[in-house]
């Protein structure tokens, strides 16, 4: 049975049927006192709709920056559970989704870690490490509750297994724009051009590209392509220097007024 649109992908599909280009921020959650402050800060700056990283001790697709985020985090004594209970009476603005891994939710039970989702307000679940092939308990489960899980398309796969990736996807499919883990880099690499554009010869649903992206000129170029980009790394970044929530939502403007003027 066709599921619904989500409110995560209703958000992002109202900024690329206006015309607009889609913004999706990650932040780490549980960084800092200020963690939730931060998260208002970016709503307001111009995010569709944000991710928070639940904080995994072995991150195995982040680079340097959001490793040290998930450290310090982990360090304060956040848990998975202290984040959604946060999250729990906020009202951010925009869509959340939770960026994790799958020990996370198998240690909980999907069933369960479904419905802490549900029940914490979270519209949408990425979990990087779990294939394909074995999201069935999972995507059971998350679909009964109600919540996004956005699958992610590396720029290694062959295109035959894009359209079932596309298919299985609810909120946004994820381009992968290089083969190694998150960071800023000095270029955007040609892979990420290619992804979004093999992802759009097949789907519908909003394609964004993210891992690699992390100046607003690079979010503009790849952008020309794809429906927008997840930006995570240069806002930790931002996040680890300690200036505050003001300075991630400008930061945050910057992508924004960058992707709004093309």
């Amino acid at each position: 049975m066709e599921q619904p649109v989500g409110a995560f992908e209703a958000a992002l599909r109202s900024r690329r049927d206006g015309g607009g280009k889609i913004l999706v921020p990650y932040i780490t959650g549980g960084l800092g006192d200020d963690w939730i402050e931060t998260l208002h800060a970016v709503a307001a700056a111009g995010a569709d709709a944000i991710e928070v990283g639940v904080p995994f001790s072995d991150p195995v697709m982040d680079g340097p920056v959001i490793q040290e985020a998930n450290d310090r985090s982990l360090a304060s004594g956040s848990t998975p559970q202290s984040i959604l209970n946060a999250l729990r009476n906020e009202d951010i603005g925009v869509p959340l989704a939770i960026m994790t891994y799958y020990n996370i939710a198998f240690r909980a039970g999907d069933v369960r870690f479904a419905q802490d989702l549900a029940e914490a307000g979270i519209s949408g679940c990425i979990l990087p490490d779990l294939p394909l092939e074995e999201t069935g308990p999972w995507t059971e489960a998350a679909d009964a509750a109600g919540v996004e899980t956005i699958l992610l398309a590396a720029p290694t796969a062959p295109d035959e297994r894009l359209p079932r990736i596309c298919e299985r996807s609810r909120g946004f499919v994820y381009g992968v724009g290089l083969l190694g883990v998150t960071g800023v880099r000095s270029e955007l690499a040609s892979s990420a051009m290619d992804i979004a554009r093999r992802l759009k010869a097949v789907t519908d649903k909003p394609v964004l590209v993210g891992v690699g992206v992390g100046t607003p000129e690079q979010a503009v170029e790849v952008s020309q392509v794809s429906d927008g980009v997840v930006v995570g790394s240069a806002i930790v970044r931002q996040m680890l220097t300690s200036e505050g929530p003001e300075a991630v939502g400008a930061l945050v403007q910057e992508f924004r007024s960058a992707l709004d003027k093309g």
